[in-house]
């Protein structure tokens, strides 16, 4: 039986969607079978930085309403055979969605497949509280800044409260993914340390991402950044805390600033 992780935050723009992209094709690189799907219902991304946008015929809202057959709908990876996608609709709104309907795609795809990694929308709304629903585990992604941090502490008190999980008086198990860290910022205060963001959240930590151009562009070229470019920091990053996701124990080491001398002195000079 596979094992449902929701990839959620409280505040837009963090990282999620290409967070998701990035783990779950790091653990189909691990031997896993994966399968993406986008509850982002109306604001469709994933597919985009899957690179399959192209290939979307039918999508979640089709399946969940009846219109087309689940295995019509799976997208398969075309660089990892292991790797599928189940899109979002475009045209229309979350309301589309029900619980009983979510419920009949999940249960099989849990038969299927190890990790069904469900990319949550941003915020406490129906759509977000339809794709924690059924998680085994959670992954909250934020940013080192004190607005995301606390959003992600009421996405936190959700999952201990709005799960089948937390109504059988079982936990979701939850982890902590910080993105678009800079430790030369959190030296200076610009932003949070992760000591603070730990301590405010009381959550086992997953993963740091360092602040990388390398996922935009990953992104852009409709890669995930663990494909792309598997040699960047953030990649190698994201590689890790899929490992720690899948249960092996990874030492987890702190990003530093890594820039060159002229670098740090444009930048200091430019505060």
């Amino acid at each position: 039986m596979g094992k449902v992780v929701v990839v959620t935050s409280g505040k837009g723009g963090v990282g999620k969607t290409t967070s998701t992209a990035a783990l779950g094709a790091a653990l189909a690189q691990a031997g896993k079978k994966v399968v993406l799907i986008d509850f982002d219902v109306g604001l469709r991304n994933l597919d985009l930085v899957m690179g399959a946008e192209r290939r979307v015929v039918f999508d979640l809202v089709n399946v969940v309403q009846g219109q087309a057959k689940l295995t019509q709908a799976l997208i398969r990876d075309k660089r990892i055979a292991s790797l599928y996608l189940l899109p979002a609709s475009q045209t229309r709104d979350k309301d589309a969605l029900t619980e009983e309907g979510v419920a009949e795609v999940i249960a099989p795809l849990k038969e299927t497949f190890d990790y069904v990694l469900c990319d949550s929308p941003a915020g406490i709304e129906r759509g977000a509280q339809l794709a924690m629903r059924f998680a085994d585990d959670a992954v909250i992604v934020t940013n080192p800044e004190v607005s995301s941090v606390r959003d992600s502490d009421r996405i936190i008190g959700l999952l201990d409260s709005r799960t089948l999980k937390a109504e059988r008086g079982e936990s979701v198990t939850k982890h902590i993914l910080v993105t678009r860290y800079d430790a030369a910022r959190a030296a200076r205060g610009d932003m949070l340390r992760i000591d603070d963001v730990l301590e405010i959240l009381s959550t086992p930590l997953l993963g740091i991402i360092p602040e990388s151009q390398a996922v935009l562009r990953a992104s852009n070229l409709g890669s995930p950044v663990t494909l792309n470019e598997p040699g960047n920091a953030a990649a190698r990053a994201y590689i890790e805390a899929a490992r720690r996701l899948d249960g092996e124990h990874v030492p987890m080491a702190l990003p530093t600033d890594k820039r060159g001398l002229l670098d740090r002195l444009l930048g200091r000079r430019a505060a």
